[in-house]
Parts: structure tokens; sequence; C-alpha cells
């Protein structure tokens, strides 16, 4: 009687083991998969279920960044909750991208569950040979996507203050994991107010004004509140990992 009533304990011990800790074993696959016609390509982020275990609370990020010959960037961002049935294969996004042959594009696409990345895939196109390569992504905070900044303005005032702080933040030593855009829209008169945002969080906003020292001293406070963001960011990535 007492070796069975150790047996039961020891079973049900397991099976708490099994369905508690055997969740870490996590087994969704993020997968990219493009398709290209002419100037076109229609990129698809795909995740496959391997298990016999329904996966819910899952969220994905899909990123295309694309460079032309000059250097400006441009992205394209999809992102979402999702869930998957046991060995279920879902495409949870697509994005279709214009490309000329000189474009550089880089594809990431990372998966979480509970806010810890458990799968990721990305690719680089080089248009100019049409080489395929696959990147080794380490992880969301570290990939390579240092320093890169979006410019998505729409005047004369806008792209000077876009130079000015771009050549500041190139060289200052301090190129940040995250993407930087600068957009603009349209005021009264022929003014504009100009956005600086990263990851959907304003750092700075103000009214343009045609004046040389005027964006310079826009950059200056831009480049402040940009410095205290990551600060920010990196200290919650800290709080994060434990």
């Amino acid at each position: 009687m007492k070796q069975l009533y150790l047996n039961s304990i020891f079973s049900c011990l397991m099976l708490f083991f099994n369905s508690t800790y055997g969740q870490l074993n996590e087994s969704v696959t993020g997968k990219i998969i493009i398709q290209e016609s002419d100037n076109l390509i229609l990129i698809k982020a795909q995740a496959v279920n391997e298990e016999l275990i329904f996966k819910n609370d899952l969220y994905y990020n899909l990123l295309a960044l694309k460079k032309n010959t000059a250097g400006n960037y441009s992205s394209n961002r999809q992102e979402g909750v999702f869930s998957l049935e046991p060995e279920e294969s879902k495409n949870l996004s697509e994005i279709r991208l214009s490309v000329d042959p000189s474009d550089d594009l880089r594809i990431y696409l990372f998966i979480k569950q509970n806010n810890i990345v458990i799968s990721k895939d990305s690719l680089h196109i080089a248009q100019s040979n049409n080489e395929k390569v696959k990147e080794e992504v380490v992880s969301e905070v570290d990939f390579a996507l240092k320093g890169i900044v979006i410019d998505e303005v729409i005047t004369k005032v806008g792209k000077d203050f876009h130079d000015f702080f771009y050549q500041q933040y190139s060289t200052s030593g301090k190129l940040y994991p995250f993407i930087i855009t600068i957009s603009e829209k349209p005021y009264f008169g022929r003014s504009s107010i100009i956005t600086i945002t990263s990851e959907d969080k304003k750092l700075f906003e103000f009214m343009s004004k045609p004046d040389e020292e005027f964006l310079k001293t826009a950059v200056k406070a831009t480049l402040k509140n940009v410095n205290q963001y990551a600060k920010q960011r990196q200290l919650l990535y800290n709080n994060t990992r434990f």
C-alpha cells in the first residue's frame, strides 16, 4: 500500500513537471517566404506549430527594410497576436514591395511568447546580383539595424533637418539598435510639424522654421531625447531578462 501511494505521488509529480516545464520547450518555427515577379516582391511571414499542443498568446513582428542607391531607407512593419492549432501552419502577414534592381532589402521576422523571442528568421536580398543570404540574428535588441534613420519628410526644411540630424547622429559614436523615423506633416501657411519617433514612441516634435541655427538646435534636443530613450529602453530590456 505504501509503495502504491509513493507511485501515485511520483506519477502526479511527473504529470505536473511535464505540463508546467514542458511548455518551455517551444516548437514554433517562424519562416520568411518570398515570391518575386518583375520588380515586385511578395513577403510572407509564416508560423508552424510542430507539436500536438495548442499554442496561444503568440506575437509576431515582421520588418522589411529597403535601402536605395542614395543610402535612403524605407520600412514596412506588420505585427500582431495569433494562435496555432496542433501541427498548424499559418500565414501571419504579407508585405508587397516594389524594388529597383539596385535596391538592398533586409527582412526580419520575430515570434514571441510572453514577451520572449522563441523563433526568428531573416533574409538579405542584394538586388545588384540577386543574391539571397540568410543572416544570423542574435537577438531582437542587437540585430543589425544600428544607426538607421528613416526619412519621411515632405519639405526642404524637413530635408535639411534630416540631413543635419543624420550627420550628427552618424558621427556621434552612439548608433542605437532601433530605427529612428523623421516624419513631417503640413501646418498653417508654409510651416510644418516635424516628429521624431522610434518603435511607435514620440521622442521629439517641433514646428519647422527655415533657419539653420534653429534646425541645429532642434537636432541637439532630438539627440538628447534619443539618448534618454536608449537608456530607458536598455534598462527595460535588462529588467525583463530575469
